[in-house]
């Protein structure tokens, strides 16, 4: 786990940016980045009162890796859906808060509110947007989860991080076979892995895509694969995080057999309900070309 603060503020770099990112329809259909703008650009908008932004990151990198040939999923994917255990984690930190320090007003948020995680976590000293799109920690890599808590604490500010550790490297933007990195730190989410194997809500992946899916059943870890700062990656100690063993060892026929009530039984508490069975089904038959 690391931490980081920042001041609550207008992010108007960041407005611009995600303003030219939408306008270009980069979103696909996300219609939600859409919505909320100025509250996604101004925390105190979100939460009125607001004073400081702490930004947490939790390890995900796991210790168990899928069998050889089987469906790929991605690897924050693997155990219980981070939304549960990240959400009661800021429930007791501020909880923790409120206790050592008094009534304290905040509001916690993990990937489900119109905040910029990565912003924020910049700001706060944790790292830099590689080219790949993901905030990259100089100290344990990429794979982890951003959590903000926005409060009325008026807390001392981190130095923001402002130098970029990637350098002349492009493994990221080479090795994307859909070629989603349209430029450094920019993805068109229209050709991204993760967002055709997960937010895309048609009923087929468009052909184009079938032979590039490289055996992606839910997500893409291969921008960060392939990032030489992901050496430093040590696998997580959070039990939640335990995969689920079908995860690591069906294959793609058993995936293809495995009935919608089980699904529903078996990935109750996972991420990849987020496809839903029959979004996973579609994904096979893009897989199977």
């Amino acid at each position: 786990m690391s931490c980081g603060i920042a001041v609550a503020t207008q992010l108007e770099d960041d407005a611009r940016r995600l303003e030219n990112w939408l306008y270009k329809g980069h979103q696909a259909g996300m219609g939600y980045m859409e919505r909320n703008f100025d509250l996604r650009v101004d925390p105190r908008k979100l939460v009125p009162g607001a004073r400081s932004v702490i930004t947490l990151l939790l390890n995900y990198y796991p210790i168990a890796t899928q069998i050889q040939d089987t469906p790929k999923i991605a690897k924050y994917a693997y155990g219980t859906d981070y939304h549960y255990v990240i959400r009661d984690k800021l429930n007791e930190l501020l909880h923790f808060i409120k206790i050592n320090i008094g009534e304290v007003d905040g509001r916690g948020f993990v990937d489900s509110a119109p905040v910029l995680e990565r912003s924020w976590a910049v700001r706060s000293g944790l790292g830099w947007v590689g080219k790949n799109g993901n905030l990259i920690s100089k100290q344990v890599g990429s794979f982890f989860f951003i959590a903000t808590l926005i409060s009325d604490l008026d807390l001392v500010a981190d130095q923001p991080f402002v130098t970029d550790h990637c350098g002349t490297c492009t493994r990221c933007i080479d090795a994307c076979p859909t070629n989603a990195i349209v430029s450094p730190s920019e993805i068109d989410a229209n050709k991204c892995i993760s967002y055709l194997t997960i937010e895309l809500k048609d009923a087929l992946i468009p052909d184009e895509f079938h032979d590039k899916m490289k055996g992606w059943l839910f997500g893409c870890d291969i921008c960060q694969d392939v990032c030489p700062w992901n050496r430093f990656s040590r696998p997580h100690s959070e039990t939640a995080f335990t995969p689920v063993p079908e995860i690591l060892n069906l294959s793609l026929a058993q995936w293809e057999e495995i009935s919608e009530d089980n699904f529903n039984k078996v990935f109750k508490n996972s991420p990849m309900k987020r496809s839903k069975w029959k979004g996973i089904q579609r994904n096979i038959q893009a897989i199977k070309g």
